[in-house]
């Protein structure tokens, strides 16, 4: 399964009666990227805001997944249907797409891709700008229905620890894996959650675009046992994490399911096992 789309995909298809362009960013600084491009949408780009929108806003972690009633409220306000096309993309090049592309995933939207390099492809391609969003004039009967194993809590991770079959993949750099630096974020401890392997998202890509499906494999396949019956994504916050799934589904693994809270929470909370 490939999930990416290319430039000259939606050029070609931009026009299509049923696409809808979704802008993903959100406002992180990746280290070593310089100033993002705040001002410049993809033509037709509608805000695909899962920070303070497409969220659970009474969790007191960052861009959880909302529940299914919301998630579809805030879908029919920005015209999506059942039978859209959806394109999403960010201004970091491909960084909190693959998060996006996820929770349509776990709404069981089948048709959604990402647009492999984002704004920053698009603007090497020379395409053309906007900067304002296309208005929305009607509502929307998208109705998707959550499945509840595409992202999971800290309960079902800690009862997956000891489990032969299921493998949980941690995206964070080996150095915050490996308790090497302190973690970015202030009262989590360092380390890993046991029995995890880690494989850096940043080793996926080649600049703002995932590397080809015949350099993954090998990174994936030397770093990711192919034998599990569940793989558990982590990362500092759920967004990279979603970048070394899509990877892996790239590469051919099946069984996919996110930790949600993911080191944020992991780290914080003390009755929890670290390695």
């Amino acid at each position: 399964m490939n999930p990416l789309i290319s430039v000259d995909w939606l050029v070609q298809h931009i026009a299509q009666e049923n696409l809808v362009i979704l802008d993903c960013s959100i406002d992180f600084q990746i280290p070593a990227e310089g100033p993002k491009d705040k001002e410049n949408l993809i033509p037709n780009s509608l805000r695909f805001d899962y920070d303070n929108v497409f969220c659970d806003a009474a969790s007191p972690l960052p861009h959880m997944m909302p529940t299914e009633a919301h998630f579809n409220q805030q879908a029919q306000a920005l015209g999506i249907n059942q039978d859209s096309v959806i394109v999403v993309y960010d201004n970091s090049g491909t960084f909190a797409s693959p998060r996006a592309w996820w929770m349509f995933k776990a709404m069981g939207h089948k048709d959604v891709y990402i647009l492999d390099g984002g704004l920053t492809a698009w603007k090497e391609a020379k395409q053309p700008l906007v900067q304002q969003y296309k208005a929305v004039t009607t509502q929307g009967h998208f109705a998707g229905s959550l499945n509840p194993t595409y992202f999971v809590d800290a309960r079902h991770v800690s009862e997956q620890i000891t489990n032969d079959e299921s493998q949980t993949v941690d995206a964070r750099s080996r150095a915050r894996f490996n308790a090497e630096v302190a973690e970015p974020r202030e009262g989590l401890r360092s380390g890993h959650i046991p029995n995890a392997v880690c494989q850096p998202f940043a080793e996926l890509m080649d600049g703002h675009k995932f590397k080809s499906p015949q350099a993954l494999k090998p990174i994936i396949e030397a770093n990711i046992p192919d034998n599990k019956q569940q793989y558990i994504f982590s990362c500092g916050s759920g967004v990279t994490a979603c970048i070394v799934l899509v990877a892996a589904a790239i590469c051919g693994y099946h069984n996919f399911a996110v930790y949600d809270g993911s080191w944020t929470e992991w780290g914080q909370d003390h009755s929890l096992p670290i390695e």
